[in-house]
């Protein structure tokens, strides 16, 4: 299974790979007075997460130094974020994202909206278990001293990671369909938040049929906030997660400044998991390339750019 997920990715495991070697490349791009980024762009992007950890490994072994603090020695702004990024396992990352969301003055919801609504339930559970391991707290606990109402409900409820499998049998959301929305919230969070996707999308469709409208224009009308932006991912998430994501990526690259972070984040996170497909979607939506929306950000660090363009190609 993790195979066939992986051949969805843009970036793939170097075929004649030599971590000793790489870690020497890498030594020899960071000595000297200037940093040779180019040389640690072209390899980062061109090796997979794994073999990255081998990296790191052989370069703590050849030269004492943790390879992580020397990169961030060298490099500096959105494209010392990115090379960091990819040179994080993904649960870790995962982790650090969801942390720093969560502490500081206000909480980061876009972020604990992304990941827990589009990551699997193993997933889920493999991030709580770090999140304790890493930081000697409960994510949930975070999670709920730092929201409130349906919004914290529903993310409580995808923490539990414990959706159904297959098909339930009830199918209707509401017995009163769009008129009961408003009043029951609860049950809404409660059914999006544990069906299975199978299930979920047959409910979409009765849903459809009772009250003529599509969930996503009730959620829309109905709710707002946070709480609409989660609602609205897990509906997403159900239907298509690279559809969710080429949306996810459009919308953080439109508009006046670019969300950098946004960017960044789910290129590192889909980069070897399902970019074709997130490709594919953008086009279909958007009618117009991942790679050369991308492209036009020119405000942003250019090695950045390169960078994120290296990872949506197919080597």
């Amino acid at each position: 299974f993790s195979m066939l997920q992986a051949s969805r990715g843009t970036v793939k495991p170097s075929g004649n790979f030599n971590a000793s070697a790489d870690a020497e490349v890498l030594h020899k791009a960071m000595k000297g007075l200037g940093t040779d980024e180019g040389a640690i762009l072209q390899l980062v992007t061109a090796r997979s997460n794994a073999q990255r950890q081998e990296i790191k490994a052989a370069y703590k072994t050849l030269f004492g130094k943790d390879l992580i603090h020397d990169l961030k020695g060298e490099l500096s702004g959105k494209f010392e974020t990115l090379i960091v990024a990819l040179m994080t396992p993904p649960i870790s990352y995962d982790v650090t994202c969801l942390h720093d969301a969560i502490k500081g003055a206000g909480t980061n919801e876009k972020v604990l909206v992304e990941v827990l609504a589009s990551r699997k339930p193993q997933q889920v559970k493999d991030i709580i278990a770090a999140y304790q391991k890493e930081y000697d707290r409960s994510l949930e606990a975070d999670v709920c001293g730092d929201t409130s109402g349906h919004f914290q409900r529903l993310l409580v409820i995808l923490l539990q990671a414990s959706r159904q499998t297959g098909i339930q049998q009830e199918l209707a959301l509401f017995k009163a369909g769009e008129q009961k929305f408003g009043t029951d919230e609860q049950s809404f969070v409660t059914i999006l938040g544990n069906r299975s996707t199978e299930h979920l999308r047959k409910v979409f469709d009765a849903y459809m049929k009772l009250s003529g409208y599509q969930i996503e224009e009730s959620i829309q009308r109905e709710t707002s906030g946070c709480l609409r932006d989660l609602l609205l991912a897990v509906v997403k998430c159900a239907r298509s997660v690279p559809a969710y994501f080429a949306e996810t990526l459009y919308k953080s690259m439109k508009g006046a400044g670019t969300d950098d972070n946004t960017l960044i984040r789910v290129m590192v996170t889909r980069s070897e998991v399902d970019m074709l497909d997130i490709r594919a979607e953008f086009r279909r939506l958007f009618a117009c390339s991942l790679h050369s929306t991308i492209k036009v950000l020119t405000h942003t660090h250019t090695k950045c750019i390169l960078c994120i363009l290296l990872c949506i190609e197919i080597f």
